[in-house]
């Protein structure tokens, strides 16, 4: 479906001019609550839903700004949900000609509210620094306000941060603005907060085998549940599902992890959010790959990734592509795989997503090795380490430092270190050492991994993937320097999540 954000406007109908400001306030409650398709219509007598503009001929400037903004945003999300081509860039338009009418009003509060949807516009697209900018703006306006707005830039700005895999980042923002939301009595806006830390804090217990974060995610995300179904919002009660299902897949529990995700799945497709859809269905796929059924897990990816196609969340769509392309590499199907990830990195590059490309390039040097010459994956290696520059996800900082030693290996293995030595000789400085850059990264990793854990050689060794005895006798021998990091082991609770 093709959008049109100009269109001839017919006069208006000044006998229903004051209903606008009280029905756009019930269709901003409908939004909040997930009820799309019914705040698209209650807005229905001066917009034709999207993809048209709305008949704004004639109306105060004010009242001009809150119509232009609550069809906006409710195009950026019906766009979402039924996936429809441009939707967000047509959002991104209204939604910015109404910032500049309540700037011309006045209105300060309702500028930053529309900043706050705008960037989520941007977010959606992938363009993160953009959405970074535009939020960092109403906080630096808002300042120390209390506003609701002020708790929707900082909840967004962390989502922002989390995507960019700056997790360290994310975890600072959440931290500090938990005292803020737990004074909020937006149940909606609370279950957002909930479910997007939740989503950080399984992230941080996976990558750095950290039980503790996982036991919080589990708390966070049965608050998010209830505060959603207070809300009455059951789009996001799905995601929690959603979240849930994946979270219970990465430890091996693949029954109930289905279960929680077809539930959502279920759950979206009632409510015709093929978005919604799409995502469980790459959640899905994702739970077959570590099941090892690459076929289902291909079949499902595929049927992602043409409905994620459809739309124009760039970012979503390279996660989908870098699992399908997975899947299809265990299927033995190499040069579709590699077409599948090659899209994937193009498409996140091209949206300002650099680390979901990164993300795809690493993928593209674990289970395409085999099949690749050593000069592509060294093309590989080089694109996943400028686009991951900026990540603070240590399990992807330690894929990478893999993916390194594979492409050696690789090299060595075909008997390309010729070309090995010779791309070193024009791109590295004069008396570069492959074995003491290759020590050096290592130890850089190490050193991180054990500042990260206070000091545990135990808890640093999960992070890194290799045995506590690995670790120690890696520290004794070529990494002596590192051992005044040491701590004594802390002695942990319990998990949760056992008797969960």
């Amino acid at each position: 479906m093709e959008l049109h954000t100009s269109v001839v406007e017919q006069p208006t109908d000044f006998a229903v001019v004051d209903n606008i400001i009280p029905l756009c306030e019930l269709a901003k409650s409908l939004e909040e609550a997930g009820e799309f398709e019914s705040a698209e219509e209650t807005l229905r007598p001066f917009w034709k839903g999207i993809p048209h503009r709305p008949n704004t001929t004639g109306l105060a400037d004010d009242v001009k700004a809150e119509l232009l903004l609550r069809t906006g945003t409710l195009t950026g999300w019906l766009g979402s949900a039924k996936q429809v081509a441009g939707a967000q860039e047509t959002a991104k338009d209204l939604i910015s000609e109404s910032t500049a009418l309540f700037e011309t009003v006045g209105a300060s509060e309702k500028v930053a509210e529309a900043r706050v949807d705008l960037a989520i516009c941007y977010w959606r697209e992938g363009a993160l620094d953009e959405a970074r900018v535009t939020l960092r703006l109403v906080l630096d306006t808002l300042k120390d306000s209390q506003s609701e707005q002020k708790l929707r830039a900082l909840l967004n700005s962390a989502i922002v941060e989390k995507v960019a895999t700056r997790d360290q980042k994310a975890l600072r923002i959440y931290r500090e603005a938990t005292p803020q939301f737990d004074t909020s009595a937006n149940h909606a806006l609370k279950g957002k907060f909930h479910n997007s830390y939740a989503t950080l804090l399984k992230s941080l217990g996976l990558s750095e085998n950290l039980e503790e974060y996982i036991d919080s995610a589990l708390v966070e995300f049965a608050a998010a549940s209830f505060h959603f179904e207070q809300a009455g919002h059951h789009r996001f009660q799905a995601r929690v599902e959603n979240n849930v299902g994946f979270l219970f897949a990465s430890i091996g529990r693949f029954s109930e992890a289905r279960e929680h995700v077809t539930s959502a799945r279920c759950l979206f497709v009632r409510l015709a959010d093929h978005g919604g859809v799409a995502y469980t269905d790459d959640t899905l796929a994702q739970i077959y790959l570590l099941e090892g059924n690459s076929e289902q897990a291909e079949r499902i990816a595929r049927r992602a990734v043409h409905a994620l196609t459809q739309g124009g969340e760039q970012a979503v769509l390279a996660e989908a592509l870098t699992t399908h392309g997975k899947a299809l590499a265990r299927l033995k199907q190499a040069p579709t795989a590699r077409a599948a990830l090659d899209q994937a990195v193009e498409i996140a590059e091209n949206a300002g997503n650099p680390d979901r490309g990164g993300i795809a390039a690493i993928t593209a040097i674990e289970e395409l090795s085999d099949y690749l010459s050593a000069d592509a994956l060294q093309n590989y290696y080089r694109t996943a380490e400028s686009l991951l520059s900026n990540s603070q996800n240590l399990s992807i900082r330690t894929r990478l430092g893999e993916c390194a030693r594979r492409v050696l290996s690789v090299a060595f293995s075909k008997g390309d270190s010729t070309a090995i030595n010779q791309s070193a000789a024009t791109s590295m400085p004069q008396g570069f050492s492959l074995d003491a850059e290759v020590l050096r990264y290592e130890g850089n990793l190490i050193r991180r991994a054990l500042e990260e854990s206070g000091g545990s050689v135990t808890r640093a060794a999960r992070m890194l993937g290799v045995t506590h005895q690995g670790l120690a006798f890696i520290l004794n021998g070529r990494h002596s320097d590192l051992l005044s990091i040491r701590t004594p082991v802390k002695r942990r609770r319990r998990s949760i999540i056992r008797n969960h």
